[in-house]
């Protein structure tokens, strides 16, 4: 069973994009969206809508900071903060470029940061590589491997 790939991302154009990104990159992952932060927490503790959902944990996060209910940081303080979802690797995907959500984000234990630009190109360029890092070629703690957690 393939891990998932979670898309935490509100707007619908940026989305559109990753998604297209995503599937010339080839990943065999199936890929999870959502719209909001709490939607993120909920999907990735398993509440709410997400109560009963099966398999696996996702194989790695993209994560924009700028999201409705709860942001992208607190999303990321949150998993950090649970042990079971400690590991996984979140890289921040967002149009932010100041200087102290970059930090925060490194300070919180964001794995990577990329700044959505608006070049295209580029930014296939950028979530192939983060896809191909994150899904392919990362090898993973041992319990992450194992951790199911249905």
């Amino acid at each position: 069973m393939q891990r998932p790939i979670l898309v935490v991302e509100d707007n619908l154009n940026d989305l559109d994009l990753l998604l297209l990104a995503l599937e010339r990159t080839g990943a065999a992952n199936p890929i999870v969206t959502v719209g909001d932060g709490q939607q993120a927490l909920d999907f990735l503790l398993r509440k709410q809508r997400f109560s009963d959902r099966g398999g696996l944990d996702p194989d790695f996060v993209l994560l924009d900071i700028k999201l409705p209910r709860v942001n992208g940081l607190e999303v990321l303080q949150a998993m950090r903060e649970e042990p079971v979802l400690r590991t996984v690797p979140v890289v921040m995907l967002t149009s932010s470029s100041y200087q102290g959500d970059i930090a925060t984000a490194y300070d919180l234990g964001a794995n990577g940061y990329v700044i959505k630009d608006g070049d295209f190109q580029a930014f296939l360029a950028a979530v192939s590589q983060i896809s191909k890092m994150w899904a392919q070629h990362n090898e993973h703690p041992p319990h992450f491997r194992q951790s199911n957690r249905d």
